[in-house]
Order: structure tokens, then sequence, then C-alpha cells
């Protein structure tokens, strides 16, 4: 068994993930949204395989190094890291029919990585600039954040929706009343915004280090630099204005929207239509 046929099933794992939560949502069936959770937590056991066995092949063929240096793994990575955060985030709030979107997002990027021509899927040597411990640190701190970011946007999406309907029970109808109130939506993607902006802060960090014994600079205003700190300064700017200016709602809701469309700059359009020292991460 190779990594390859493990994580091209991890793909089709997560379209079944995403339309068992789907399917409960819907037709407001409890068990169906259990059954996307279980569906979920295997899917992510298979894909963590998956992804140590990749690196296991990357040491057999010589390179032995951590399966995070392209664009396929880093959507392999980015996919791993929506669906564990938001696993983590379901057990702590009980909430299942918030899964749909992540799981959704987990299944678009395992199938853009698996599928597009665009994607190289071969496990390769690395450049002379990746040849670093800091390799591991960077990459997934930062992807940590982003994943967190991708999470928060579904919520963020998913208040949009609920600010739309009544608040009584007795009103509500179809899937709206699985939904958390919009209280308790706004709260969750606080929550995500900030753990998400911690790790996108220490992966900043570790990149200006990796790149001061890389390059002998801490900044270059590379366009993935430059991005990166753009998407900062947004999510900073949600946590200021709703910690001290008292900023929540929809405000809050479609500047998470806005920043995660950054997120999405940052890492594909500076990727593709771009060149900087981050070129290499294709």
């Amino acid at each position: 068994m190779t990594s390859s046929f493990l994580l091209s099933l991890t793909t089709f794992a997560y379209l079944l993930c995403t339309v068992l939560y789907l399917a409960g949502t819907i037709f407001r069936f409890k068990p169906l949204l259990s059954a996307g959770t279980i569906a979920g937590a295997a899917t992510l056991l298979m894909q963590t395989a998956g992804i140590g066995l990749r690196w296991v092949e990357s040491y057999r063929m010589g390179y032995g190094h951590a399966p995070l240096s392209n664009m396929y793994e880093s959507l392999v990575f980015a996919s791993w890291a929506i669906m564990i955060i938001y696993l983590v985030f379901e057990w702590r709030v009980r909430q299942r029919a918030l899964g749909v979107l992540p799981a959704l997002f987990s299944f678009l990027a395992m199938a853009y990585a698996s599928f597009s021509k665009d994607i190289d899927s071969k496990i390769q040597p690395l450049v002379p600039a990746l040849k670093s411990n800091w390799l591991i640190a960077h990459v997934m701190t930062c992807f940590l954040g982003y994943a967190s970011f991708a999470v928060s946007f579904g919520i963020s999406l998913l208040y949009l929706i609920r600010k739309r309907f009544p608040e009584d029970p007795n009103q509500e109808s179809g899937f709206i009343v699985f939904l958390p109130g919009v209280s308790q939506l706004e709260w969750f993607n606080y929550q995500l915004v900030l753990f998400g902006f911690l790790w996108l802060s220490v992966g900043i960090i570790t990149g200006s280090v990796w790149a001061n014994s890389a390059w002998g600079t801490y900044w270059s205003w590379d366009p993935k630099e430059t991005w990166s700190l753009i998407t900062w300064f947004i999510y900073a700017a949600l946590l200021h204005a709703r910690n001290l200016k008292g900023w929540k709602g929809e405000r809050v809701a479609w500047l998470s929207v806005i920043g995660f469309g950054c997120v999405l700059f940052t890492y594909f359009g500076v990727n593709f239509l771009l060149s900087g020292l981050h070129s290499y991460a294709r």
C-alpha cells in the first residue's frame, strides 16, 4: 500500500463525510450527523497514516524530508489541519450541524491536490532553501492558523445565514433548527479567529527566523511575506475591533470572510500569479 493510494481514498472519504453532514442537517436526522463525525474521525486517521507513509517513502527514496515541501503536500496538510481543528472544536461545543462546511473544505483541498493537472504529487528532493529544521515549524504553524481561519470562515457564513431567520424556535424551519443561535455562532467565530491568529503569528515569526538563516535577512517583502502580513493585520483588526471597540455581529463576520479571502490569495494567488522566494512551494 502506498501513500498515494491512502490519500486518494481520503479524498473520497471526505466527500462521504460532507454528504453525511449535509444530509443530516437538511433532513434534521441526528444519526447522520453522528455518522458524519465518525466518518470525519476515521478519515482523519487514514489521512494521518497516508502522510506518515509518504514521509517514510521520502526516506526510502533518499530525500528524507517531511511531506510539507510543495503544493500537493501543503494541500494535504491543510485538509488534515482543517478537519482536526474542526473535530476538536465540535467535541468542545457539541454542535455537529456545523460540520458540513469544514468537511467540504477538506474535501475540496484533497480533490484539488489529487485531480488538478497543475499539481505534481511526486515526492521530490528539497531545494537548498528548504533544507532546514525550520521547515516543519514554519509550515505547520502557518497552516494551523489558516485551517482555523477556514473553520471560522464557515462559521461566519452560517452566522450570516442564521441572522436572516428569527430566533423564535416556534418559527424556525428546515436546517436552521439545528444551528446554534447567533450569539453562540459569533462567540465560536471569535474563538477560532483568536486561535488562528496566535498560530499565524508564530508562523510569521518562525518564517522570519528561517529567512534569516537561509538568506541573511528576517524580512524581504517577498509577495507571500507581504500578503501574510496583510492577512495578519486584517485578523488583528478584527480582534481589536471586537475586544476594544465593541464590534460584534455581522461586521465581525464579514471581516472574517474578508480575512479568509486574503488567506486564499496568500496561498493560491501568490503561488500562481506572483514570483518570489516562496515560488518553490508549487
